[in-house]
């Protein structure tokens, strides 16, 4: 009975937030503070909180009240989720793939993986970034992730894999065989640029 008293504050909390939000914004804040504290689960509370606080330039704000979801809710993959991409908002890509690495281990999830193998690739980690990629096709991220994990590929010049990957690509895609060849030398364009940057 307590739970389900919290979980009815919580909400109310949530209807008073998103009535507050646009004519008063910090309001909606106060209230969106309440529901977390309220409410019993993971649910709308945290994930509104962080994106208020963003959209009112609070990114630290935002990290802050991510981390609060983490810390009542650590096995919750969500709540991961919402952290890392809280972590990215102030520019701390470690931490961000910290966070999407726990979402990954809680889960076998795309958007947990696909998020991981960007901040790989953007960090020159291509292995790992391809190995992220591929966990993500498997976990059901389509022809998106099997794209990302080609490039992740075609990067440090591993072609042969890289060809294999495209080819399942144009197995997922409208017409993709007939794209196939501008499609593989846009990807090995991209990778010859990247090298000449570093």
């Amino acid at each position: 009975m307590f739970r389900s008293l919290r979980a009815a504050l919580g909400r109310f909390c949530v209807r008073r937030a998103a009535a507050a939000q646009r004519g008063a914004p910090r309001r909606a804040l106060f209230w969106l503070r309440l529901a977390c504290d309220f409410a019993p689960g993971f649910a709308d509370a945290y994930p509104a909180l962080v994106h208020l606080s963003r959209a009112l330039e609070d990114r630290w704000g935002a990290v802050e009240a991510a981390r609060g979801a983490t810390g009542r809710f650590p096995h919750n993959a969500d709540a991961w989720m919402l952290l890392g991409e809280a972590w990215q908002m102030v520019f701390r890509q470690d931490d961000a793939l910290g966070a999407f690495e726990q979402a990954l281990a809680l889960e076998e999830r795309a958007d947990a993986a696909m998020a991981a193998g960007a901040l790989y690739q953007r960090m020159g980690r291509f292995p790992d970034a391809a190995a992220r990629f591929a966990r993500a096709y498997a976990a059901g991220g389509g022809a998106l992730a099997l794209w990302n994990n080609a490039q992740a590929l075609y990067d440090p010049g591993d072609h042969s894999p890289a060809d294999e990957a495209l080819n399942l690509w144009a197995t997922q895609v409208p017409d993709g065989h007939e794209r196939l060849p501008a499609a593989r030398a846009e990807l090995r364009a991209k990778a010859a640029a990247r090298a000449q940057v570093q």
